[in-house]
């Protein structure tokens, strides 16, 4: 797809076929996806229709859920092979290519390498890693580009040489060796621009770009041909033919769209996220160490990550300390240290000190392929925007058409009544007016306005910023916030809470011989809340051990816990929620500004503990800025008046603007009403139970956790559907950074709308003969998209130095 008209069509033709929903297409990634309701056996059928009707090759890029390995096979080898009973664990072979077998296995079953080592008695070997299909296609596509616009200057030169250079007098003799080249020109290097025109027209009723190609320089040849025909019979034509016209239009055709799709080709490689990550990984293994494929890896492999090394995949620290840069993943400049029981995540960078790390996560399905899935998902999504170009990209080469005509018309008339041409000199002299008009009008700079940029920002927030959004529409919309909602626990404060004190309130409830500390530790150590890994960690220190008499432990989403205990009811969670705020302990906590969580059996007041926390660094500086420029900050928690009402104070929120003891349900009407209005809401939480608040605002924002803390890191960004934002650091500079890119991203767009309009404009004037003196000869106009499209793509490739934090 080269324009709108192209994404169009084809969203028109797909959308036309019964079998096929929910349909997204990307025109820069040229690509689209879309739900396929049929049978299997049907498949190739649909992808023969789809050529067809849109004249584009479709090409089956075969990705799966399923974990494969690519191993080459002798020829000689290959019937036997596959005729063997696969071992345990692999669930099919299939030939790829007269050398190539591809095995899906069950990682959980069969290892990589085991699979390997399985088809070692037919001299197997493990095949080149396969790049990615995306940059695969477009790699394809400019050699095709390449091939076709070398063979068109080769065959377009000689053509220039017998028109322009002081060569022998040998007129036919050119004439006839121009035809033949400038037929096979027009046949065989603008050929495919006919049948991608007419199925365009025929089967979705569109007027695209190819249109334009192929009139244009149609007319110049055929014009050609007849003006060859009448010199061959001697009666020449007032004006020649001009081969050199149609050869040179098509070359430069070819190089403009060649050095368009080269441009975006390697913009899109420079925001690749899959290809941050090693390919090769060094296994420990009794004492000795190997270095293997990445693809070989197994789950519990012990992996030694070397000095200044970047990890290939997602894993625990077992041995060894280290610092490792994880600005390429989450933005956070200042390195972070790693020890025993740290999480480490694929794409980072290891310091100075030597790591062993157990591998959690396979490569291929870990943290940098999470991210680099919503990042596609947002590059597939369109803008509101889109559409009102996708308005103007319908209209535009009808437009085009009619003022061809016109200036056809008129320059006919100027021919004939006011400078006295011959009726045939007349109509060539407008038809190479014409002929420009059609070739020089570029509708591929609008259609490429909007997708380029949101292709350059998602991948610049995801790589530089640490952000992950999930539409176009978010970052195009971050811009107007009016309102920013944030969650008290884990997001304006830090989420590591301690234990300050603990007080046993009546253990007389439970049964003879059980420990009231191994009771709550078995309650609460399940939960990933902030409060019950302060609580779990407390009571592990101290000694205590899971009382296995505890079952059925299930969450309260924004309440607490709840299980069972000898037949009986045990809860833990909020002193409101427990109905415990006027015990003479809780109440005292809750005096002096703590947070709380309190336990109770069989209804009965069991436990209570006082917990504190500390508000991010970061956070003042944000809500300053905030204030600064106009944006309400509000503060809602589930957590007592008193713990909510002191982190306001501290951050200087009015206490109009806090809601402490919020229910779920509590939050969504909040962020509503503050919507009805009229305001443009960003909600920004850290946990679950926030979902309906992200849903609800206009933005929602999901803070991933620290992942030195709590063992998801930014492996766990898929934590909370409902988000259209995830920071990947757990900092609320992030929010800054979303709304520098919306504003960014918003002027790219801007101005590359007007830099489309003004390029129209005035090609259009020079090549219709606007300017008497000065005009664009039909020849040249084919340099038209080159000119137009490629300040486009610089635009948006200058997001790429956005400041994060503006």
């Amino acid at each position: 797809m080269t324009c709108t008209g192209c994404e169009n069509k084809l969203i028109r033709t797909l959308t036309a076929l019964p079998t096929i929903c929910n349909v997204k297409t990307s025109l820069v990634l040229t690509r689209a996806e879309f739900d396929y309701k049929g049978s299997p056996e049907d498949l190739q059928v649909l992808i023969h229709t789809i050529e067809k009707r849109t004249g584009f090759s479709a090409e089956q890029m075969g990705l799966s859920s399923q974990r494969t390995l690519d191993m080459q096979v002798p020829a000689a080898a290959m019937e036997k092979l596959l005729l063997t009973p696969a071992p345990d664990g692999v669930q099919d072979v299939v030939k790829m290519d007269k050398h190539t077998v591809r095995v899906a296995f069950d990682p959980h079953v069969i290892g990589a390498r085991d699979v390997l080592k399985s088809y070692a008695d037919f001299s197997t070997t493990l095949a080149p890693e396969p790049p990615d299909p995306m940059l695969t296609a477009g790699a394809k596509h400019i050699r095709t580009l390449f091939v076709r616009t070398v063979a068109s200057a080769l065959l377009t030169i000689p053509v220039l040489i017998m028109t322009w250079a002081p060569l022998a007098d040998h007129h036919k003799a050119y004439s006839i060796a121009s035809l033949i080249l400038a037929s096979i020109v027009q046949i065989g290097i603008a050929g495919p621009f006919y049948p991608a025109a007419f199925k365009s027209l025929v089967f979705s009723g569109i007027v695209e770009t190819d249109l334009l190609i192929v009139l244009s320089t149609t007319t110049a040849y055929v014009y050609s041909v007849v003006a060859f025909a009448f010199d061959m019979i001697g009666k020449p034509l007032s004006q020649g033919e001009f081969f050199e016209t149609s050869t040179l239009l098509v070359t430069l055709i070819m190089v403009g769209q060649l050095v368009s799709a080269f441009a975006r080709h390697r913009a899109i490689e420079a925001i690749s996220l899959r290809s941050i990550v090693s390919k090769s990984a060094i296994v420990v293994h009794e004492g000795k160490e190997e270095e293997i494929d990445g693809r070989l890896l197994h789950f519990g492999d012990i992996m030694k990550i070397a000095p200044d090394s970047s990890i290939i995949t997602d894993g625990i620290v077992i041995q060894g300390e280290s610092e490792v840069d994880e600005s390429m993943m989450t933005g956070e400049s200042l390195p972070v240290s790693k020890g025993p029981g740290s999480i480490v995540v694929a794409g980072t960078a290891n310091g100075p000190g030597i790591l062993q790390v157990k591998v959690t996560r396979l490569p291929g399905d870990n943290t940098v392929t999470d991210i680099a899935t919503l990042v596609d998902s947002a590059r597939f999504s369109r803008a509101k925007v889109q559409g009102t170009v996708d308005k103007v990209c319908t209209y535009f080469v009808p437009a085009v058409l009619l003022v061809s005509t016109i200036v056809f018309c008129a320059w006919i008339g100027v021919g004939l009544s006011r400078r006295h041409d011959s009726a045939g000199k007349a109509i060539v002299n407008a038809l190479t007016y014409a002929i420009a008009v059609l070739a020089i009008s570029c509708p591929c700079a609008i259609g490429l306005a909007v997708p380029m940029v949101i292709l350059i920002a998602s991948g610049v927030a995801a790589k530089k910023m640490g952000l992950v959004f999930k539409s176009a529409t978010t970052i195009e919309e971050a811009r107007k916030i009016s309102h920013v909602v944030f969650d008290k626990t884990g997001t304006l404060t830090m989420g590591k809470l301690s234990v300050v004190d603990y007080q046993l309130l009546d253990a007389g409830s439970l049964p003879m011989g059980i420990d009231a500390g191994s009771v709550i530790l078995a309650l609460v150590d399940s939960s990933k809340h902030p409060v019950a890994r302060a609580v779990t960690a407390y009571l592990r220190a101290k000694g205590s051990v899971a009382e296995e008499a505890v079952t059925k432990v299930e969450m309260v989403t924004g309440h607490g816990i709840r299980a069972s205990l000898g037949g009986s009811p045990l809860q833990g969670g909020s002193a409101q929620w427990l109905g415990l705020g006027t015990n003479p302990t809780v109440s005292q906590y809750l005096h002096e500004g703590y947070t709380t969580f309190c336990v109770t059996h069989n209804a009965q007041p069991l436990a209570a503990f006082s917990l504190t926390d500390s508000i991010r660094p970061e956070a003042r500086a944000v809500l300053t800025e905030l204030r600064r420029r106009d944006i309400s900050v509000s503060i809602l928690s589930g957590d007592h008046a008193s713990a909510v009402f002191r982190v306001a104070t501290d951050l200087g929120v009015p206490t109009s603007d806090v809601r402490a003891g919020c229910l779920p349900a509590d939050k969504q009407a909040y962020i509503k009403q503050l919507t009805d209005e009229g305001h443009k809401v960003l909600f920004c939480g850290d946990g679950t139970n926030d979902a309906i608040a992200l849903a609800q605002a206009s933005i929602g924002v999901h803070m991933s956790s620290d992942s030195s803390s709590d063992g998801q890191g930014v492996s766990g960004i898929a934590a909370s559907s409902a988000a259209d934002v995830v920071l990947l650091h757990p900092s609320l500079t992030g929010i800054l950074s979303l709304m520098a890119l919306s504003r960014a991203v918003n002027q790219r767009i801007v101005l590359n709308f007007a830099w489309s309009f003004v390029y129209n404009l005035v090609a259009v004037l020079f090549a219709s003969g606007a300017f008497v003196n000065v005009r664009i000869a039909p020849a040249y106009a084919g340099l038209g998209e080159l000119v137009s499209v490629l300040p486009v793509i610089l635009g948006a490739l200058s997001v790429k130095w956005v400041k994060g934090e503006a």
